[in-house]
């Protein structure tokens, strides 16, 4: 058997992760585009259309540690699955609000509310299925997989939301993407298991490369949930200071860049939706390269270097990029230079999500979902507070104060150690070191 090949199972699963992630943000940013038109038919100004803008963040920020915890009683695949139908349902429900009444700005933000209930899920559930199925070594680039498909997403959202309104309007965009995220729920149940030794098409050697890098068997039995150890952890509280830093940032691109385009730089409906995918593509980019320069970091000088290191570079590179792009007046440059801000963000996407596999082990779902809480809270302030910042100080001073704050989050960055576990492994058992890992 030691001559048998490996199969290459894991692969197929973080691929088709990438898939999910790129149909989350296609889900999520596509109201984004739609914004446009739904002001008029519901005549609602910026500043109550980023009150929708954050009701999704809300609830997808306050089920973050739920979504971890049922990730790990019950698996990513289960899990995932019934994500998957409840947000392909209620992205349906959002283009079938009535624009008659005076609760449709209600009812439209309780659906984005619901619909970030079911999107919370998605990247708990993932990094508890690479906390099973991926070595240490290679979860850098396992989560710059994963997280690449926020920025395609993203990318792709513009333009093919842009072209279904045009040939249908925008409630059809809608029901499209309800049909692509249920469509996907059949694949990944089919597709997916939680644990390799459950996967029919994962052969001996490759379960033999998984299991060399994964901690002990002892380390991933279901231990209660540590509170106190988690909430106490300067780890935890550094990644989730960082994430809301992360999060505020890139909610400006999500939410506000198609609309920032086309009314701050007099760009028409085409023209925005083409320069509004370069931030997308080069946060695809960003995923993609940061998690090769995490894994080889870290495989070189060591996982403090290789995680932390590059999110202080990543975050002060973004802060420099914000306020440079926000002060040029050509639109197209500006667009290339702030996209660069949004690439330079990305490339510390791996890092967060390796850093919380490194030092949680059993309770990564859980870890994970607070740390993306963090996240969310940042996201829902920068869809609220943006188009107030814009109107009263102008576009320049709501990219500067995206600066500022991710500026911020270079020391929380800096606090934070891979190398320091939450539980530490006890006599009998140790810890699944990088190199070791990177050696099996």
């Amino acid at each position: 058997m030691s001559g048998t090949a490996r199969s290459r199972v894991r692969l197929g699963l973080i691929f088709l992760l990438f898939v999910i992630s790129a149909i989350a943000f296609l889900d999520r940013t596509n109201i984004s585009v739609a914004g446009v038109d739904m002001r008029h038919e519901y005549g609602i100004d910026q500043v109550e259309l980023g009150w929708v803008f954050s009701a999704f963040l809300i609830g997808y920020a306050l089920f973050q540690v739920p979504a971890g915890w049922l990730a790990a009683r019950y698996g990513p695949r289960a899990v995932l699955t019934g994500a998957l139908l409840w947000w392909g349902v209620f992205t349906a429900a959002t283009a079938l609000i009535p624009p008659q009444g005076s609760a449709a700005l209600l009812m439209l933000a309780f659906t984005r509310f619901a619909l970030g209930i079911g999107e919370s899920v998605v990247y708990p559930c993932g990094n508890q299925f690479l906390s099973r199925w991926i070595p240490a070594q290679e979860r850098g680039k396992a989560n710059g997989w994963i997280f690449a498909g926020v920025g395609a997403g993203s990318g792709i959202t513009p333009p093919l939301i842009t072209a279904i309104i045009l040939a249908g309007g925008w409630r059809a965009s809608f029901y499209v993407c309800a049909v692509i995220g249920i469509l996907a729920a059949a694949v990944w149940y089919l597709a997916a298991r939680d644990r390799p030794q459950d996967h029919p098409s994962v052969n001996a050697a490759e379960l033999a490369h998984i299991e060399a890098g994964l901690p002990p068997a002892k380390a991933v039995s279901r231990d209660p949930i540590p509170w106190g150890t988690i909430l106490s952890s300067r780890n935890v509280w550094g990644l989730f200071v960082s994430y809301f830093a992360f999060g505020y940032v890139i909610w400006i691109f999500f939410s506000w860049f198609f609309i920032y385009l086309a009314e701050a730089r007099h760009l028409d409906v085409k023209s925005s939706a083409i320069f509004s995918m370069l931030p997308f593509l080069c946060m695809t980019f960003g995923c993609l390269i940061g998690g090769v320069i995490n894994d080889r970091v870290s495989a070189r000088y060591g996982l403090y270097w290789g995680r932390s290191g590059l999110g202080v570079i990543s975050f002060i590179l973004t802060g420099l990029f914000l306020i440079c792009g926000s002060m040029v007046d050509n639109a197209p440059l500006a667009v290339l230079i702030l996209a660069g801000g949004a690439g330079a963000i990305y490339l510390s996407q791996s890092s967060f999500w390796s850093v919380t596999a490194d030092i949680a082990g059993p309770h990564t779902g859980v870890v994970s979902g607070f740390m993306n809480m963090g996240c969310q809270i940042g996201g829902a302030l920068t869809s609220t507070l943006t188009p107030i910042i814009a109107a009263q100080f102008g576009w320049t001073a709501a990219f500067i104060a995206g600066a500022i704050v991710v500026l911020t989050g270079v020391l929380a960055w800096a606090v934070v150690d891979p190398n320091r576990l939450l539980e530490q492994p006890g006599p009998d058992t140790d810890a699944v070191g990088f190199t070791a890992a990177a050696t099996a």
